[in-house]
């Protein structure tokens, strides 16, 4: 069987962790939002949702863009398609397998 390539498994990485998927739930109103209210909503601490807000975006689920002192964090739904289809693609290849 053939191994998923490093963007899958960055994908993969990302939505495995319940904290990072009620991060991306978040995002469901496509309002932009900020790690201190992404960090309030989830429950945890700045630092921590910095982490994983940057393990997000290294996915390629998030995007981010600079206002003054404050980062604003988005959902890259182009590229989470283009992932949810990069899975969907091995799956059917293992099935063949």
């Amino acid at each position: 069987m053939i191994a998923p390539g490093p963007d899958l498994q960055a994908f993969l990485k990302a939505i495995a962790s319940e904290t990072r998927q009620a991060i991306l739930v978040l995002f469901a109103t496509n309002e932009a939002l900020t790690v201190n209210q992404i960090a309030e909503a989830v429950g945890i601490g700045q630092s921590t949702a910095s982490e994983h807000l940057a393990v997000l975006r290294r996915a390629g689920l998030l995007t981010a863009t600079r206002a003054g002192k404050e980062v604003y964090y988005r959902p890259d739904y182009p590229r989470m398609v283009g992932s949810a289809e990069q899975l969907l693609d091995y799956l059917k290849s293992c099935a063949r397998c």
